[in-house]
């Protein structure tokens, strides 16, 4: 008996290394369709998040070539490209961005992997201003609590950076109803307004303040995902994350969820592959 149940354990273990060593190593392709009567004309956006410096292939080649396939309009980054450890390469994210901007407009939220190395610079010398510098360079301007305008489809686009304290462990602090407002300002209401928001546990006060789409990463897919209970672990440790990936909906508002497309701490995917994703936004209902 106890031969047996050592045997089972042995296989489960055996299966669990495996799908890490796949996933981890892996992303798949998911598209979604929004549609909405305030966008004037149809617009293709790839998203990407939580990238943390991970590299599909020489250069990414890989990922260019699948968002390549996917022929977006723009490229929405939702955070977390790279990994906020004292001395970091950040290579792989800053090539991939660079890569990018020749072809495509870049729509970059910043994550707290980002933020925390503005933040405290002295813990993390130099790379804050290496990273943006290399943004800046290959023309992207983050949007830090600003808005971007897409005025031929009528969509807005704003990244919101929001305090260090919302992305406590173990417990979500609330976010007052005036919080978002005075970070980025009253959304104009007749405009679609894309939000870029890297924590999706506030997702009810980004509809609250006006978000009709909002993308968000951050937590990875749950580390390891089980069939019905979904993501294990959220970088908050907390069990079995409401948010852990997908489509979600708000009142009017809808959120995109994306798994990531890598991990750290631990740097492992169980079941759970990276994800690419597609939003084609529409006119119409």
């Amino acid at each position: 008996m106890a031969e047996g149940i050592l045997a089972a354990v042995a296989v489960v273990i055996f299966i669990c290394l495996a799908a890490a060593v796949w996933d981890s190593n892996r992303f798949v392709t998911l598209t979604y369709e929004i549609r909405s009567d305030k966008i004037t004309k149809p617009c293709r956006l790839a998203l990407l998040a939580d990238l943390h410096n991970k590299s599909f292939g020489k250069d990414n080649a890989r990922l260019l070539a699948a968002i390549d396939e996917s022929m977006p309009d723009g490229i929405l980054v939702a955070g977390d490209m790279l990994t906020a450890v004292k001395g970091a390469d950040f290579s792989h994210a800053l090539t991939l961005m660079e890569n990018l901007a020749v072809k495509y407009r870049i729509y970059y939220g910043m994550g707290n992997h980002e933020y925390r190395l503005g933040l405290y610079p002295n813990d993390y010398p130099g790379m804050y201003e290496g990273y943006l510098s290399g943004l800046r360079r290959a023309g992207i301007e983050p949007l830090i609590n600003e808005t971007a305008y897409l005025p031929e489809c009528n969509i807005a686009v704003c990244g919101a950076q929001v305090d260090r304290a919302y992305y406590r462990h173990f417990r979500r602090k609330p976010m007052e109803p005036s919080y978002l407002p005075k970070l980025l300002g009253k959304p104009d209401r007749e405009m679609f307004q894309l939000l870029i928001a890297h924590n999706p546990v506030y997702f009810d006060a980004y509809a609250e303040w006006g978000a009709d789409l909002v993308v968000s990463g951050h937590v990875h897919g749950g580390i390891m995902r089980l069939p019905v209970l979904g993501g294990v672990l959220s970088p908050a440790l907390t069990l079995f994350p409401r948010y852990d990936g997908g489509i979600f909906h708000e009142d009017k508002s809808t959120m995109i969820l994306s798994r990531g497309l890598s991990s750290h701490t631990p740097p492992i995917r169980i079941f759970n592959p990276g994800e690419l994703i597609v939003i084609d936004l529409k006119p119409g209902r």
